[in-house]
């Protein structure tokens, strides 16, 4: 019997910005449309999320400045954008439920990560998220450092 290759490649992308820079309320899994190698490029972990975010324009949610590279083996006329705005896929009272939250309570709504589930489809997972103040972040900043710090001395201890 072959053994299955493993890859070395990440089947998740994570925004770590968006932990940083925001409270993240609720998690929302989608799906997206891509287009062309896109799927291959993503497989080939050729992905940014740093400075992505979603909007809902006309009651459709789409995923902004997301970098997805396109891939050298890929013909010149069917390369998409890589920077394009990519159609995010909800339920109509899950876009509903997020256009209220965002009007009404001046949340936002950022890319937490993208990733390829079990049934080898791409997904979104999305997140309402109010912002942080300066003070928040240098008190998360301090909770991580000690938190490292203890960890340091317990291993060293034993």
């Amino acid at each position: 019997m072959a053994k299955k290759k493993e890859s070395s490649k990440p089947t998740q992308f994570l925004n770590k910005k968006a932990g940083h820079e925001f409270f993240i309320l609720e998690k929302y899994e989608a799906g997206i449309q891509l287009q062309g190698s896109e799927i291959k490029a993503i497989r080939e972990a050729r992905v940014n999320l740093k400075e992505s975010f979603v909007r809902i324009i006309k009651d459709e949610v789409f995923l902004l400045n997301a970098h997805i590279t396109h891939l050298s083996t890929a013909h010149a006329t069917y390369r998409p954008e890589e920077k394009r705005d990519r159609k995010l896929l909800l339920h109509r009272n899950e876009i509903e439920k997020l256009a209220k939250k965002v009007e009404r309570d001046g949340l936002t709504i950022v890319v937490t990560k993208m990733y390829i589930n079990a049934r080898n489809l791409v997904k979104v997972q999305i997140a309402l998220a109010q912002g942080k103040k300066l003070h928040d972040k240098r008190n998360d900043l301090k909770q991580k450092t000690m938190q490292r710090e203890t960890q340091q001395a317990l291993k060293n201890f034993r």
